[in-house]
């Protein structure tokens, strides 16, 4: 179709050239004589060439508007171009009056690079998609028995262990099961930074592979995959109409009606008033060229366009095109604690040694010894902490477990236990007072041959984005509430240190509801985080729902917009760039109507008495020049996102 209105302007444009040179209004600007017998009919053949040939879209596009009993920008266009066709036909036949070949032309010319322009521009806003759907290798590395082939992506199925060496794209969905390296997931998820994975972790089919080798079982193939879970969603978005660009489509609509109305009302008024017919007619032609709703036909549809594939590309899913417009509305906003304002892991606060307190690494060589191959998330939360200092651990013997109180072992002779305060209660070994605390956090105690040496309390880490977020909601007016199912002393003490403004803890996810129920009867116009899961009934509930979660996690059926990323600093940049994408909106729809209430009138020739009159050919100009704007103001949108 873009192909299509480029051939008909160029060839238009260039049949143009002759009719402009043998127009008489051109040849008197240009002080020339080019008369010549016949050139009339000269000008009507190449005329007749441009109307049939350029001006066949706007013919069609009507005949499909009165179908639909919705007149509409190619009705206006297609009526201009006919009258002034049809009345210069008749001068050139014997009436009296002048022909309008030129600005017939001319208005085509421009009209069809209006088209072809605006097309151009949503094109390039859904390239996005294009480009997600190019991230896909075409090949996979398929493991088979003892040795590998390469087989066609389309092949793979659910199941299948697929090789992916350094540097890679990763072919398709799956889980390592071998291996570990760092992914760059960034044209996916919008996360720069690359991302570590080992085994157990979930691969994403597009990502890049690092410098490690992996061995991936494929969980989605094809459509099942995440990719086209992302591009099916974009699509669905940008196919969809909030309200505000059904406000647009109604405006266009009854502007084409005030528009025809006007432009008939012109011819009429003018006649009435004792001009020539060919003026009035003339005066009608320009209202209905420059009422033309063209501007206000792109003003919602191009911001829509390319905010939804920004959105994308940044790893903002929006579902919901209106709760994505509404964000601009949001005054509180409720997290899910864990996993969003928390990172949902272990990690180790404070290392003990009572025996020695300037030689911490002791105890973590100690406690590393026995929690090296434990996969429980207290373990991985040490030992996250032992590599990070670089503590080598030596080797257990004898490891077994304590029942529901911890795990013992023997280290270099010695016997070592890494129990909790439960064990020690139990066999009357008083928790030292440094040990006590208020709930927030897990600690978990090191005896070594039975008398306590330490201890190593962990606690869920809060992610460094989130103190920024909750400061760039406070800066926008915006009340930030965490909604939790831990106990008070922690989701207090969470609260505290990112400064938010009330919380709720020990929520059961069924009474997550009723809190967001709360918030709105006191007023409040509530977003709501969740995984979108456990937090279904409270994102329905909320007046925008937001799932926050990376992988296949990402289509939660519940959520108006989807976080590709866990990170709160997402949800904030979420809500600022729905007011940009708003303001655009009403930017364009004030533009395009404000022009048009200013351009009708001169059009019908108001400010005739004063010497002011707008013809065809200008009106087409200014009418491509307002839709020019619209297009450009939508582009910069891209800031917002910068």
């Amino acid at each position: 179709m873009i192909e299509d209105f480029k051939k008909r302007f160029w060839v238009s444009l260039v049949l143009t050239i002759p009719v402009l040179l043998l127009s008489p209004m051109i040849q008197d600007w240009l002080g020339i004589n080019w008369v010549f017998t016949g050139d009339q009919y000269v000008l009507f053949g190449l005329s007749s060439l441009i109307f049939f040939y350029g001006g066949w879209p706007f013919l069609t596009g009507m005949v499909e508007e009165l179908k639909g009993k919705a007149p509409g920008m190619m009705t206006l266009i297609a009526i201009a171009i006919v009258v002034a066709y049809g009345y210069s036909i008749a001068v050139v036949f014997g009436l009296e009056g002048k022909t309008f070949f030129w600005e017939l032309a001319t208005l085509i010319d421009v009209m069809l690079a209006g088209h072809w322009i605006e097309m151009r521009s949503v094109m390039g806003a859904s390239r996005a998609l294009e480009k997600l759907a190019e991230l896909m290798p075409d090949e996979a590395h398929l493991v088979h028995g003892d040795h590998v082939m390469d087989v066609p992506v389309s092949d793979l199925k659910k199941g299948d262990v697929i090789l992916i060496k350094p540097g890679e794209k990763i072919p398709a969905d799956g889980t390592i099961i071998d291996g570990e390296s760092s992914l760059n997931e960034s044209m996916l998820t919008g996360e720069s930074k690359p991302v570590r994975k080992t085994k157990e972790d979930q691969v994403i089919g597009g990502s890049v592979n690092g410098k490690g080798s992996l061995r991936v079982e494929v969980s989605g193939t094809g459509e099942e995959g995440y990719l086209s879970k992302v591009i099916n969603m974009v699509r669905e978005a940008q196919g969809k109409k909030s309200k505000t660009q059904k406000l647009a489509d109604r405006a266009a609509f009854w502007l084409t009606i005030v528009s025809l109305s006007v432009g008939f009302g012109t011819l009429t008024v003018w006649l009435i008033l004792g001009q020539e017919f060919s003026f009035a007619l003339e005066r009608m032609v320009t209202v209905m060229v420059i009422a033309c709703p063209h501007a206000l036909g792109l003003a919602i549809p191009l911001v829509t366009a390319i905010s939804t594939a920004l959105s994308a590309q940044n790893g903002l899913l929006i579902r919901n095109r209106t709760a994505f417009e509404n964000a601009r509305k949001i005054d509180t906003l409720v997290f899910d604690k864990t996993g969003t304002l928390t990172t949902g892991e272990f990690g180790v606060n404070k290392v003990v040694n009572l025996a020695d307190a300037d030689d911490p690494h002791e105890i973590l060589r100690l406690v590393g010894a026995l929690e090296a191959n434990s996969e429980h998330p207290i373990a991985e939360g040490i030992m996250a902490k032992v590599h990070e200092e670089k503590v080598n651990i030596p080797e257990a013997q004898d490891f077994q477990s304590i029942t529901g109180k911890g795990v013992k072992a023997r280290v270099e002779g010695k016997s070592v236990k890494v129990v909790s305060p439960g064990y020690l209660k139990e066999k009357g070994i008083k928790i030292p007072e440094q040990a006590q605390n208020d709930g927030s956090e897990t600690i978990v105690f090191v005896l070594l041959d039975d008398a306590l040496s330490g201890f190593i309390s962990l606690a869920d880490q809060i992610r460094p984005e989130s103190r920024s977020a909750i400061q760039t909601l406070h800066e926008n007016q915006i009340r930030a509430i965490m909604l939790t199912g831990d106990n008070a002393s922690v989701a207090q003490k969470v609260s505290k240190e990112l400064g938010m403004d009330d919380f709720f803890a020990e929520v059961l996810p069924d009474q997550k509801l009723d809190k967001v129920k709360e918030l709105q009867e006191q007023g409040a116009f509530v977003a709501m985080t969740g995984d979108g899961v456990n937090d279904a009934p409270a994102l329905a509930q909320a007046d925008i729902g937001v799932a926050v979660g990376s992988g296949t996690d990402v289509a939660a059926e519940t959520a108006d917009i989807v976080l590709v990323n866990s990170n709160p600093r997402d949800i904030s940049r979420l809500i600022l760039f729905g007011k940009a994408t708003y303001r655009k909106m009403v930017q364009n729809l004030v533009w395009a109507t404000a022009y048009n209430a200013v351009a009708v009138p001169l059009a019908a020739g108001v400010l005739y008495p004063w010497g002011i009159m707008i013809s065809p050919a200008v009106g087409a100009a200014f009418m491509s020049l307002s839709t020019v704007i619209v297009a450009l103001n939508a582009q910069l949108l891209r800031r917002a996102l910068g």
